[in-house]
């Protein structure tokens, strides 16, 4: 496999680069002066050799703490390191993995999920983490892709495994169902329920799958040898689809991750006491944003995760809440929006929180300021990518004057933006262009796609394919995805500003802006509304964009439905729309 352009280290701390060289391709690292209080603009990128060693110190850190929360059962830290070792032994010892080889995992947000992640890192192989919610077509192309000899798989979806079984390369299939490690006689119940009661999972036929719980009963008597893993090494294929094409797998290495944990951990130092916070994990650990933050950064720092199996069910949430002092909520726009609209949450006791934490889509100010009146704190927005590990920017955590909603902050240490204009130039503060990220956390390239990733890919540079700009005090704002711009008249329209001034209306729930045909103006907008008000008519509609748009970048055509199509994650899918 050929790898393009892999990225080095940062061997130089950041601010003694700012005192070498004050222009970066054109643009002034002016961020840098507007640092929250107590936050390096460098770190030690190169303090552990790989995920395994943050793992181990935390574990012996934090061993009698708890480390992970689902379905009223906690796994302490101490827990979480004898079951991955077990996990990791059986994979060893029993299935004979060696070092380097892919597992996949399929499943939301359960008790299992860092057993088998951590289990997979320990072995020394890679993990693959899969959508639950793919399709058989979509499953065997990333199990053929990456070339995973195993799979960790919830019952619920191995159905959708066992009719492509025959076709992809899998050695080995590892079953598990949703109470396997809530306890006697929590499991059994549960697992009754979800299957006999609920009908939850379909009848599939894998004859040579083993169960979890069996797998780590014959790890625990395996000896266990860790292996030594190197920084560079790859800890994790993570898929994208970005907004077009098949999905590619990004190398993402321990260097990467373990870069990104540091990063995080520095610019949380303000506001979080290591070994006391409790995380809401909503979102699912198979995606990037909450692998790194979630399950990677704050593992770090002994925090407890509260997962959340299935966030779309808001009684059960709310009900998982009301029974936490949680200090720490991490989540994305439509996530908040429909829990402000949820009378239960609303009365919850917030007294604990410290901060709210957004990513994955662009915050809208009418559901910030929702938010912030029922929690007492606005959402703080960063910004990544799968390719970068995921974190580029964030605003800051430990100063709310800091946080400026409607931008996603400024840059993590060690980490440099440009924002380029088409010609190739770098854009002047206010200027729209592409960003572009560097730093010890983004990747080395895509498997196996050499021409994809030397699109993407310049000198360490990694072109995001978002619209962004820089205000004059360094903080940055996505306008939008280059590829969901509209050109109406030659004008550039951004959706997000179209959907931004939408959910300020009182009577819409949710909004989607696309670009369709038009023979006059090339382009037209077309915005898609959710009701929250039923009496709510598309000329209440127009009115209102009329009165906070110029005259283009009002829509043409307003379309209400009753839900928009999302991701798994929660992320509105434009493309489906466009269709």
């Amino acid at each position: 496999m050929r790898r393009v352009n892999p990225v080095k280290l940062t061997t130089k701390p950041a601010y003694a680069i700012l005192k070498s060289r004050s222009i970066l391709g054109g643009m002034e690292r002016i961020w840098y002066k507007h640092y929250p209080k107590n936050v390096s603009p460098s770190v030690k990128a190169d303090e552990y050799s790989s995920i395994v060693d943050v793992f181990e110190q935390s574990v012996a850190r934090y061993r009698t703490r708890g480390a992970f929360t689902n379905m009223g059962k906690t796994l302490s830290y101490g827990d979480l390191d004898r079951l991955s070792r077990d996990f990791a032994a059986y994979l060893q010892g029993v299935l004979g993995l060696k070092k380097g080889d892919r597992v996949a995992i399929m499943m939301p947000n359960l008790l299992q999920y860092p057993v088998a992640l951590f289990g997979i890192l320990r072995a020394g192989l890679v993990g693959v983490n899969v959508n639950p919610l793919y399709t058989p077509r979509e499953l065997e192309y990333q199990l053929k892709d990456s070339g995973a000899k195993a799979i960790v798989i919830l019952a619920n979806m191995a159905g959708t495994l066992a009719k492509v079984r025959k076709q992809v390369p899998l050695e080995h299939v590892i079953v598990t169902e949703i109470g396997d490690l809530l306890g006697f006689p929590k499991k059994h119940i549960v697992n009754f329920v979800v299957k006999k009661v609920k009908k939850m999972v379909p009848e599939y036929d894998l004859p040579d799958a083993i169960e979890l719980s069996r797998a780590l009963m014959m790890g625990s008597v395996q000896s266990f040898k860790r292996p030594e893993v190197s920084s560079g090494e790859m800890a994790f294929l993570q898929y994208t689809g970005g907004t077009t094409g098949v999905a590619k797998g990004a190398i993402l290495s321990h260097a990467n991750m373990v870069a990104n944990m540091q990063q995080i951990s520095e610019w949380m130092k303000p506001t979080l006491v290591e070994g006391e916070e409790v995380v809401v994990s909503p979102l699912p650990m198979y995606h990037i944003f909450s692998l790194t933050v979630n399950c990677m950064a704050f593992m770090k720092i002994g925090c407890r995760n509260l997962l959340i199996t299935n966030p779309r069910d808001l009684p059960a949430f709310v009900k998982d809440l009301s029974k936490e002092k949680f200090t720490i909520f991490v989540g994305l726009n439509t996530l908040f929006n429909a829990l402000c609209n949820n009378e239960a949450f609303c009365k919850l006791d917030f007294s604990h929180m410290k901060a709210t934490v957004a990513g994955g889509m662009a915050v809208q100010r009418a559901v910030n300021d929702r938010w912030q009146k029922v929690t007492g704190l606005p959402v703080l927005e960063g910004y990544g990518l799968t390719e970068t590990s995921p974190v580029l920017c964030c605003n800051p955590l430990g100063d709310p004057k800091g946080n400026r909603i409607g931008t996603i902050g400024m840059p993590l240490p060690d980490t440099d933006i440009r924002i380029v204009k088409d010609d190739g130039s770098d854009a002047a503060p206010g200027e729209p262009g592409e960003l572009w990220g560097k730093g010890p956390q983004v990747m080395s390239g895509y498997w196996q796609k050499p021409e994809e990733s030397a699109l993407v890919l310049e000198n360490a540079w990694f072109k995001t394919g978002d619209i962004a700009v820089m205000e004059p005090d360094g903080y940055f704002k996505i306008v939008d995805r280059k590829k969901d711009m509209i050109l109406v008249s030659g004008f550039n329209v951004y959706p997000n500003e179209i959907e931004d001034v939408a959910a300020m209306h009182s009577g819409v729930l949710e909004s989607a802006a696309i670009g369709v045909p038009d023979d006059k103006s090339g382009e037209a907008v077309k915005l898609f509304v959710v009701k929250r008000d039923p009496a709510l008519s598309e000329k209440d509609v127009l009115a209102h964009c009329r009165q906070n748009l110029t005259g283009y970048k009002v829509p043409k055509l307003v379309e209400f439905r009753t839900e928009l199509p999302k991701t798994p994650v929660g992320k509105i899918l434009r493309k489906e729309l466009r269709k």
